[in-house]
């Protein structure tokens, strides 16, 4: 029994556990199962993603061009078309030194691989470690964070690709690298490499480098310092050009020097003594090239943004290049430059223009220098930076921050006196003396350099630079000296028009440009036109438009206004620093630079004249410091046909304001003419405020009478006059009741009128006047007998004598239509307030009308219809604002009077006055 009940238990474990055997079996099948089907499944992504990367990229490398030999021998010649699309230059064929690789020193290799292709001589066109490093670094740091382009592909890019940064060109480039290794050996490929790279100044190949930066026609003779500069620059030719950039120059130097040690080429040791040669001291005066190019300042350019932007050679690349370039505009340029009708004979005077379109930013003309003629692609100065802009900075630094971010009117006033930097050193103005209380307009006018100060330190330096830089002056700090124009770096004409035409754009930046689209052999096209940017308020536009407008209409850019043109502009001057005037022997208020940066709707201009070196004679005359401005006024009167005026936005309000007021305020209906200025302010912060004037008066003249002498057939008039001044005169009014009418002028207290009519009554007024102040006029009438009475009119002796002695006394109204009490409310400078006989009226009245005003009797309102235009006649001391700076807004004007032919009779009229239709703003 007991083996019976074991056994039958022992089946019972036993079945159990092979129960439980089977289903682990189970379990561990069906696991293996899922592993298969996820590890089957992901093989089968792999091959689609290989059969479908391999599809598409033989699908891009289908269209790859060919490894043309010819093309990497000969280089193909490019087009460069005007505004117009007409054809211009042909760039190509520029000597070069051809060299075999046998002539590169190893150092100069050496320093190429380390920074370009450190593993050139273990691949084969393609380093996928490198590549595939690239790719991490810029998943992780964004496109562009690092390059993974072999020198193999380099050479392909250079000679047979667009620069569009597409992954069907990425894979052309690829397949062709490959293709290019397996046809050609590393040494032929260096060879190829060393040959076409790009050095700025229109510099190719590295042996013509070497001879151009250094003076070396062997290569052999680099040392390491030079050997790294040339290594670095083909990244970036143009920034690292050392000439116009030494400092980032010295940067990409010593990041190659660093490389070079870094993978074992040169010891730290080595690379640092290296690091410690300046680079001044490597190179050789500048050289000038000699070629047949036209317009090549304008070319230069052309050749700049191309080489920057698409990263070609525009000299062997077959390319289309069609720019800006107005032709005409161009040739005037140059042949204004060239002409000694304007510049005088002295040593090393210098000059440039930029002109550019106002609206698109387009460049139409550069003057590169005087006497570019058989100097091409030498120093450009318009487009190089050439000099300090002085007080041509101050919109861009000072007054356009000012407005932006504090919201400054144009009546803003800062007060020019006596004041020092925060440093306590002391600011001066250029003539030394101090104005107390002024605008911000006429601040800027006159260029006064304490309230410019002022206006930046308002602002903030932080705040100032940020404006400064969207408007394309790449600045790293501001300083308190830059808001007078006393930079740390230099700036070029190009650079300052570009800044300006944001100002004429409505506030919008669009970077000066000589390119708008280039096209690639294959029939690519890639388009080089900048993009516009807001950079300001419309407000801040337009105010400093309208400042800058004050500056050509009485400030000291009046040489620059061109008539019938709506101009805006700034004159700029620099002085010597002490110590560089002491070490030439000049004055300490001897001028190194003259600017003029000025536009119109349509072209904006910044115009430099200056010195091409230092010296004892480099020192601007008064006449030389004029030139930029006649220049400009030349350019704009040959390219600008005119047009409309610069469009004022909404956002700004623009108001007759009674000078010198504080907070500022609106000029009343008896401010006189002579008191008002037109002035801008941002919506919502314009004044409501209204200055309290009176109206002015003479005294009136007393004991007015006037009798008939039968004897003599005269009428005597005769009156005193107790204010009497040397330039009081006497206005004699004289009406018949038979509708006759004459105006008698002296400046006796006494008349005579011969031979009047029988039977008429005459009625005479009086009037003093000095200048535009009249008094209210003294009365009286005269029968002549004869004739026939008429039963209507009382006789003399029944009219009392009407002398007016009181100015307060009721006038007298004929026909019950007498005085216009009332009726000429507005802002009319000739008949409203008191007696305003020979009054301006500029754009009201036509002919000579004598009306009563509102206060008084009127007077004569001569003038033409239309618009009240202020006068922009500068003044003849230039440091006294004129009596209206500006010309007032035809909407903004408080009071217009419309006249719609309205025949107005009465007492002061003497006569019928019809007043034609018009509108006084």
């Amino acid at each position: 029994m007991s083996g019976e009940y074991r056994s039958r238990v022992e089946r019972k474990q036993a079945a159990k556990q092979a129960k439980q055997t089977k289903q682990k079996k189970a379990k561990q099948k069906k696991g293996l199962s899922l592993f298969k089907k996820l590890a089957i499944a992901a093989l089968l992504l792999m091959v689609i993603g290989m059969v479908g990367g391999i599809a598409t990229f033989a699908y891009f490398v289908k269209d790859a061009p060919p490894l043309d030999e010819a093309k990497i021998k000969d280089p193909m010649s490019s087009t460069v078309y005007d505004m117009k699309g007409h054809k211009v230059a042909e760039l190509g064929g520029i000597k070069r030194t051809y060299i075999s690789y046998k002539d590169v020193p190893k150092v100069l290799e050496d320093a190429v691989l380390a920074t370009e292709d450190a593993r050139f001589y273990e691949h084969h066109g393609v380093d996928f470690i490198r590549l595939a490093g690239a790719v991490l670094a810029n998943l992780k740091e964004g496109f562009g964070a690092e390059g993974g382009s072999t020198i193999t592909q380099q050479v392909v890019k250079m000679t047979f690709l667009s620069p569009e940064k597409t992954l069907k060109r990425k894979a052309q480039e690829l397949w062709l690298a490959l293709r290019l290794e397996q046809k050609y050996s590393k040494h032929e490929i260096l060879e190829m490499y060393f040959n076409k790279i790009y050095y700025s100044d229109g510099i190719y190949g590295v042996a013509r480098a070497a001879e151009y930066y250094f003076g070396k026609t062997n290569l052999k003779d680099l040392t390491l310092p030079e050997a790294a500069l040339l290594a670095g620059m083909p990244q970036s030719p143009n920034n690292y050009n050392p000439y116009d950039h030494p400092e980032a120059a010295k940067k990409r130097r010593d990041v190659v020097l660093s490389l070079m040690a870094k993978h074992g080429f040169i010891t730290k040791e080595e690379a640092e003594k290296a690091k410690q040669v300046p680079i001044k001291s490597m190179l050789v005066e500048r050289k000038q090239h000699h070629n047949s190019v036209p317009y090549d300042a304008f070319i230069d350019e052309v050749i700049k943004e191309v080489t920057d932007q698409a990263n070609v050679n525009v000299f062997e690349d077959g390319l289309k290049i069609y720019t800006t370039l107005d032709q005409d505009a161009q040739k005037y340029v140059e042949n204004l430059l060239n002409s000694d009708t304007l510049f005088t004979d002295k040593k090393d005077l210098q000059s440039a223009i930029a002109l550019i379109d106002t609206k698109t930013g387009e460049i139409r003309a550069l003057g590169g220098g005087r006497h570019r003629e058989n100097v091409k692609f030498g120093f450009n100065y318009a487009i190089q930076p050439v000099g300090q802009p002085g007080s041509s900075i101050k919109p861009i630094l000072d007054y356009g921050p000012a407005i932006e971010y504090l919201k400054w009117s144009t009546a803003h006033q800062i007060v020019d006196e006596p004041y020092t930097y925060s440093n306590g050193k002391p600011i001066r103005n250029a003539d030394r003396r101090y104005l107390g209380p002024i605008t911000m307009r006429h601040a800027l006018a006159l260029s006064r350099n304490i309230p410019a100060l002022k206006a930046l330190q308002a602002v903030g330096k932080e705040r100032a630079k940020e404006f400064a830089n969207r408007l394309g002056m790449g600045f790293d700090r501001v300083e308190e000296a830059y808001a007078i124009g006393g930079l740390e770096n230099r700036v070029s004409p190009l650079q300052m028009a570009g800044a300006y035409s944001a100002f004429g754009n409505n506030g919008i930046y669009i970077k000066p440009h000589a390119v708008t689209k280039i096209v690639f052999p294959d029939g690519t096209e890639m388009d080089l036109r900048p993009k516009p940017k807001r950079v300001m308020k419309d407000y801040t536009a337009y105010m400093i438009t309208d400042m800058l407008k004050s500056v050509v209409e009485y400030g000291t850019g009046v040489l620059a206004n061109v008539p019938g043109h709506h101009v805006a502009g700034k004159t700029g001057t620099t002085n010597y620093p002490e110590e560089v005037a002491r070490q030439y022997g000049l004055s300490d208020r001897a001028v190194q630079d003259s600017w003029f940066v000025g536009y119109t709707p349509n072209y904006t201009a910044a115009v430099w004249t200056g010195f091409s070196k230092r010296s004892s004679t480099a020192d601007l005359s008064q006449w030389e410091q004029r030139i930029p401005k006649l220049l400009f006024k030349r350019v704009i009167s040959h390219v600008d046909d005119g047009g409309s005026d610069f469009e004022m936005p909404n956002s700004v309000v623009k108001l007759p304001i009674k000078k010198g007021t504080n907070p500022p305020k609106l000029a009343s209906k008896y401010t006189p003419a002579s008191e008002i200025t037109y002035e801008c302010f941002v919506r919502g912060t314009e004044p409501t405020e209204t200055a309290p004037d009176e109206p002015e008066t003479l005294p009136s003249v007393t004991d007015l009478q006037a009798a008939y002498d039968q004897g003599t057939n005269t009428i005597s008039v005769s009156w005193k006059y107790s204010d009497m001044h040397d330039n009081t005169i006497f206005e004699v009014h004289i009406k018949t009741d038979q509708g006759t009418t004459n105006v008698v002028t002296t400046k006796d207290e006494a008349i005579a009128i011969s031979n009047p009519t029988p039977g008429a009554v005459y009625t005479i007024a009086v009037y003093a006047k000095e200048g535009d102040i009249t008094s209210k006029p003294a009365l009286t009438s005269v029968q002549v007998p004869g004739g026939e009475q008429n039963p209507n009119q009382p006789s003399p002796s029944d009219q009392p004598n009407q002398n007016q002695n009181d100015n307060n006394q009721q006038q007298p109204n004929w026909d019950n239509n007498g005085t216009n009490n009332g009726t000429d409310n507005g802002t009319n400078n000739g008949g409203n307030n008191g007696t305003n006989e020979n009054q301006n009226n500029q754009g009201g009245n036509n002919g000579n009308n004598i009306n009563s005003g509102n206060n008084g009797q009127g007077g004569n309102n001569s003038g033409n219809n239309g618009n009240n235009t202020a006068p922009t006649t500068p003044p003849s001391n230039p440091t006294t604002p004129p009596p209206n700076p500006t010309t007032p807004p035809p909407n903004n004007h408080n009071g217009a009077k419309n006249g719609n032919n309205q025949t107005k009779k009465g007492f002061g009229t003497f006569g019928t006055n019809t007043q034609h239709s018009g509108t006084e703003n």
